[in-house]
């Protein structure tokens, strides 16, 4: 995996005045050398690493992370306010010493515990000096009295038994030795820096995974995890499904069913002949198929719950750079340990509380954490500590890193002090802590659902009373006796409501659910990591991508191949850059020649001028950070004799560090001489770079680096160069530099804060040319033929670069991007054309090159505005407002920075535009999936409900041919089975044969309503054949002919029963059949395609066939049915086929026609049904309110109940509360309470929670291909 977490170029270190020499708080340079005790640790024996030398780690680190050394080194040279302070301090040290906020409080009243943190100040036998609570006594608020009272960064380094330098060992289990407050903050202020103890470094790295690995950090501190959000139960998700008005009003009719017919059967006097009464099955019955329900509901809910807790503890995990036993390397998030020594660089998301122990320029976004809008700029701890120990400290100087807050610019290393709950960010998420969000797909089907419930509820209930006004009719001539006619009310009452159960389509909500945990898991196996599920189902309507180059489209292996060396030399490798007018050199013939003074200028460029340094991949020894900068580094090493990246910067004074600006496309550095001079070195974009050169060295074998004008012929051979190495889709790099007699220059401006620093745009001018390189970055495989298969879906796919015009044109022309007709322009170009003058260029711009990140913002703003689904891929810091702004925001795994990750919505782990594809797959496939649920559910309501309503007043005994258990049955298939059976349909290759769904598309579309109805009239037809014509059809009207009397009653009521077991078994198997059918939601036949591969449809639908089989034979009683023989399950099964073939004649007929005909049946069907709705609305609002007032104490009672049993808790979730309320309180204490969405001008908004997001994609249609 490459890295993005960077070094950064290391100042060495000049001696500074000496300190007030009779203070013994002075900490005298660095520079000094004392012998070093090791740290006793109890680790496990570990080979010794002979690389990892004492004196090598030192000098590196030291030039790294010591910015006091570097502070003072300038104060020396410029005369600075801190040095003149300190001369006229030594006069009146009491008069003009400077002071901070706390400056008076002592040791004791800087740590005092606040009332609500009081335990975190407690620690049972700890080796460590501090206890959580007086390390987040630093940042609650941000204290420098709290930080002195520690002792400083190296009081705390001593105290957390950590190093600086080399950080944490690997091989740390327990630790024998303790050490106390008042010795740690005494180490800080009686010794020299350099005596301070260190890890031992013949014992550090030990190659093997180590059991109880920091055990004892773990024990005091915590690591960096935040409880898990207390999941909901099974019992309460149980509790959750029976919870529904309906199913509780069902439980009520079915005990008193129960209660009637016990009642009946032992409390009443009967005929012997006749048998025993069974009525009370029945009422058991529907509570055994109610609890059924609940139980498969439950348990889909909470598999669903947990695939998502899964998916959110995959989304916060990231990997972070750490220094551990003198060696970068690349840990989860989770695993930060305080003590650690983490790096930081522009875009991170700061994962932990600390100190900063050194670096260059770092300025932090803190408007997440602590509300404040302004860019805060940070001083390395040592440097604060000498100011405190000098008396110069203010209020200004800050070293705290607060977690959650993000890097603006600048690169260094920092010493975390809090972790997971402990953390200020931690604290504060402890109390944000939110559900699953809602995607606008299941809010969409929501609001669907309601409405078919509504016409499900108002058919029960003109049932209900239709049947009612039957039985209060007859009651005057009913001979039954009361038991019996209550037993006859009740059950009226439980068929109009079991037909409201099988009405409401709870399961269309649940269907989005199912469709989305199953498409992202399998999302994350094809490396795209979904953060917010809105964008999964988004992604499939996608119209338009726009892409980054480098890593996406390129395989980012970046290799310096072809050159420029002044204007004159010219070399390459393994590539045709030649030219008859040309003399090509090898890389070793043209380096050769370079002379000793130009050969290092040349070295600096590279080594000092760069981010990237020295580290392992997989075990190996490689350069990390920016590829274009570790290929430079790499030709370095290979023909410039370049060593050790840290040597080689050992030796150099850093005195300001530009970096690379995406809008500037270049970086910069400046670097102090041996002679007392100082020289900017530049590298970036070559075109620009060039417009900024007026010199050039004419000939790089001569020792002198005087420079000559750089002459317009000159100038045009070096664009012909970079010319030549674009169209061969090389990036070009150019290198400039300057000389300057002193820092900063006279007469340039200076930065407000820091006026030792000058900007960039005032010292980058008349810039001497050192050279150009031509670096390769080949095509990923697959890249094209990807590219390809989303023109084939109908979606535009735009490159948007940074890379000059002629390179992102040939880099778009070899991944098929660019087109004869396609349109390519510059950002600059770009961004000066009118609203009106975008909307005409962008239907063909298909290259955007030389773009900033505003650019890309403007893009994605003007194609939303003409419509356009968008997605944009991003990798930088400033590449989060695109991200944010655009429908679907794809962030890369490998080269992104946290901002960028946070601001989008999936991320790339590999990085590969390839994986972009399969989210449009399954982003459609999730659409498909619900289209095909909801074509099912809605075919199988109608046709139980007009079945059941039907049946039930034809009848004579106002029975339905579908019982209430049986319709319940058909419940658990149609809401359950068939979800997880369509739900989980993978996509093929042909699921991008079809454009995207328009915005603006209808939910149900022409071709699922052709569907839904053609259906639903064969299956009525069939069962109403069957249930008004099938006595005489089967011959059963002679069956019983020469029978009379009880005989004659007892063999026609069985001849019934029989034909309605042959109804509800040919029923539920046109639903199996179906369910095939709606396998595809498109014109074409074949409804197998890809059924092997998806095994929860071919399980689901061998539970649903075995389960009707076994109802048939073993569940007559209570299923109201009765066993058939062979010919009758054949009459079922030839019945419900020909569903199949029915589906065939369907898709055959043209959907413009079925369009004119629906068209014309809904302005009917409104025209009648308005006033009908406006009735029942009048009728059904008082039975509303009367049934809410009689269960209202019922309901109270059960969850007053069902309370008391959920008090019981884990240990885990006792620790969840108390953090949770211990965390409200900090915040509280420390005025954080109020998050303000404020952001810095310089970077984007923090990631903010689905309910403030501020960019809502458009409503989620679906549509089929015709």
């Amino acid at each position: 995996m490459a890295n993005r977490l960077l070094a950064p170029p290391a100042p060495i270190h000049t001696t500074s005045q000496s300190l007030d020499a009779s203070s013994e708080n002075t900490i005298p340079s660095s520079s000094s050398t004392t012998e070093h005790s090791p740290l006793s640790l109890q680790v496990p024996s570990s080979p010794t690493s002979k690389s990892l030398g004492g004196e090598t780690l030192r000098s590196r680190a030291e030039s790294f992370n010591s910015t006091a050394e570097t502070s003072r080194s300038r104060a020396d040279s410029f005369n600075s306010k801190a040095e003149t302070t300190r001369s006229r301090g030594n006069s009146d040290l009491t008069t003009l010493r400077s002071r901070f906020e706390g400056d008076e409080l002592t040791t004791e009243e800087a740590l005092r515990p606040d009332k609500s943190t009081e335990k975190d100040f407690e620690t049972d036998n700890s080796p460590f000096a501090f206890s959580p609570g007086q390390l987040n006594k630093t940042l609650n608020p941000k204290s420098l009295a709290a930080y002195r009272a520690l002792g400083g960064i190296y009081g705390l380094e001593r105290g957390l038994k950590t190093d600086l330098l080399a950080g944490l060992s690997v091989d740390e289990t327990t630790i024998s030795e303790k050490i106390d407050f008042d010795e740690a903050t005494a180490t800080a202020r009686s010794k020299p820096i350099d005596a301070r103890p260190i890890i031992a470094q013949e014992a550090i790295v030990s190659g093997h995974a180590v059991q109880g690995q920091f055990e004892d950090r773990k024990r005091i501190f915590n690591d960096n995890r935040l409880p898990a959000k207390n999941r909901i139960s099974i019992w309460r998700l149980f509790w959750n499904a029976y919870n529904d008005t309906v199913l509780l009003v069902l439980t009520a009719a079915a005990v008193i069913s129960l209660v009637l017919g016990i009642y009946e059967a032992v409390g009443q006097t009967h005929d012997p002949s006749e048998g025993q009464p069974v009525d009370w099955v029945e009422g058991l019955a529907i509570m055994v198929a109610i609890l059924i329900v609940v139980l498969v509901t439950g348990l889909n809910d909470y598999r669903r719950e947990k695939q998502f807790s899964t998916l959110n503890a995959r989304k916060e995990d990231r990997q972070v750079k750490a220094v551990r036993s003198g060696k970068s390397v690349m840990i989860s998030v989770f695993d930060v340990m305080v003590g650690d020594i983490l790096h930081l660089e522009s875009g991170d998301s700061i994962p932990a509380d600390g100190i900063l122990v050194g670096g260059h320029g770092i300025r932090c976004d803190e408007s997440s954490a602590t509300g404040e809008s302004d860019a805060m700029k940070k001083t390395g701890g040592s440097e604060v500590w000498q100011r405190m120990v000098e008396g110069t400290a203010t209020s200004k100087l800050d070293p705290f890193i607060i977690s959650g807050s993000k890097v603006l610019e600048g690169v260094g290393t920092y010493l975390v002090t809090s972790v997971g709950v402990n953390s200020s960010f931690g604290k504060i998420m402890m109390g944000l802590q939110t559900e699953n969000e809602e995607t606008p797909l299941q809010a969409k089907l929501g609001r669907m659902a309601k409405w078919i419930g509504v016409l499900g509820t108002s058919a029960a209930g003109l049932l209900f009373f239709i049947l009612l006004f039957r039985f209060l009719g007859g009651l005057r001539n009913n001979t039954q006796t009361p038991a019996e006619r209550g037993s006859v009310f009740t059950d009226i009452l439980i068929v109009a409501i079991t037909i409201i159960v099988v009405a409401v389509p709870e399961g269309l909500p649940v269907a989005v659910t199912l469709a989305l945990s199953f498409a992202t898991k399998q999302m994350y196996k094809e490396n795209n990591l979904v953060r917010h599920l809105r964008a999964c189902e988004t992604m499939g309507n996608a119209t338009t991508i726009c892409s980054d180059k480098t890593g996406t489209l390129t395989q980012n292996r970046m290799t310096v191949v072809a050159g420029l060396l002044g204007t004159h030399t010219n070399f390459a490798r393994d590539i045709d850059v030649s030219d008859e007018e040309k003399t090509i050199l090898t890389f070793a013939a043209a380096f050769d020649r370079l002379s000793p003074d130009i050969r290092r200028l040349l070295l600096q460029s590279v080594a000092i001028n760069s981010t990237a340094f020295e580290g392992e991949e997989d075990g190996r020894a490689t350069y990390i950070g920016s590829k274009t900068e570790t290929a430079l580094l790499t030709m370095a090493k290979d023909f410039l004799g370049m060593g050790p990246v840290a040597e080689e910067r050992a030796g150099v004074e850093v005195v300001q560090l530009f970096p690379f600006d995406s809008d500037r496309k270049c970086m910069g550095v400046v670097i102090r001489l041996a002679n007392g001079t100082y020289r900017l070195l530049v590298k970036g974009a070559a075109e620009i770079m060039l417009d900024l050169a007026t010199e050039e060295l004419p000939d790089i074998t001569v020792q002198s680096l005087e420079s000559f004008e750089l002459t317009e012929s000159a100038r045009q051979k070096a664009f012909a160069n970079i010319d030549d190495f674009a169209t061969q889709s090389l990036r070009t790099i150019a290198m400039l530099f300057k000389d300057f007699q002193q820092w900063p220059p006279i007469g340039v401006h200076t930065l407000e804060d820091d006026k030792s620093m000058a900007r960039f745009e005032d010292v980058c001018q008349d810039m001497t040319f050192l050279g150009i390189v031509g670096i390769q970055d080949p095509l990923r495989d697959g890249v094209a033929y990807a590219v390809k298969r989303c023109q084939d879906a109908g979606i535009t796919v735009r490159m948007v670069t940074g890379d000059n015009l002629t390179t992102a044109s040939a880099i778009a022309k070899q991944s098929g991007i660019k087109t004869e007709k396609g349109l390519v322009m510059e950002g600059p170009k770009f961004r000066q054309l009118s609203d009106e003058e975008m909307d005409k260029a962008l239907p063909n711009l298909q290259v955007l090159a030389r773009s900033s990140p505003e650019d890309k913002r403007i893009l994605v703003k003007r194609l939303k505005h003409l419509g356009e689904t968008v997605a944009v891929t991003g990798d930088g810091t400033n590449d989060g407002p695109a991200l944010k702004l655009a429908d679907v925001g794809f962030s890369m795994g490998i080269a992104g920075t946290e901002v960028a990750k946070e601001a989008s919505a999936i991320i790339l782990m590999d990085d590969n535009f390839s994986s972009i594809v399969k989210a449009v797959m399954w982003g459609r496939s999730v659409n498909d999936a619900v289209s095909k649920f909801l074509q099912f559910q809605i075919t199988v309501n109608i046709t139980a409900v007009i079945l059941a309503f039907i049946s039930a007043v034809s009848s004579p005994d106002m029975r339905s041919v579908l019982s209430a258990v049986q319709l319940l049955w058909v419940n658990l298939i149609m809401d359950t089975f068939a979800a997880l059976a369509l739900a989980t349909d993978p996509p093929t290759e042909k699921i991008l044969d079809r454009k995207p769904t328009p915005k603006r598309a209808a939910l149900i579309t022409t071709n699922m309503w052709k569907m839904i109805i053609g259906q639903a009239i064969y299956q009525l037809l069939v069962t109403f054949v069957l249930y008004f014509a099938g006595y005489d059809l089967l011959g059963y009207d002679t069956k019983c002919s020469g029978l009379s009397g009880q005989d004659f009653t007892r063999c026609t009521d069985t001849l019934h029963t029989e034909l309605d077991t042959m109804v509800f078994n040919t029923f539920v198997w046109m639903q199996i059949f179906n369910e095939f059918n709606n396998r595809r939601l498109d014109n074409k036949l074949n409804i197998f395609e890809g059924i092997q591969r998806n095994y929860f449809f071919i399980g689901i639908n061998c539970i649903m066939v075995g389960g009707q089989v076994m109802i048939i034979f073993v569940g007559s009683t209570a299923f109201q049915i009765t066993r058939i023989d062979g010919p009758q399950w054949a009459v079922c099964i030839l019945c419900a086929l020909p569903c199949l073939l029915w589906a065939v004649v369907i898709r055959c007929i043209p959907d413009v026609y079925a369009k004119m005909v629906f068209d014309f049946v809904c302005k009917v069907w409104l025209a009648c049904a308005r006033p009908v709705m406006k009735v029942l609305r009048v009728v059904f609002r008082p039975v509303g309110k009367v049934s809410r007032t009689v269960f209202a104490p019922t309901k109270r009672f059960t969850k007053r109940t069902v309370s008391k049993f959920s008090k019981k808790k884990s240990a885990e979730d006792e620790i969840f509360n108390k953090s949770k309320n211990s965390a409200a309180a900090d915040v509280e204490a420390a005025n954080a309470s109020e998050m303000k969405t404020m952001t810095s001008p310089t970077t984007p908004s923090r990631q903010q929670t689905s309910a403030e997001f501020p960019l809502q994609p458009p409503p989620i249609t679906l549509t089929t291909a015709t």
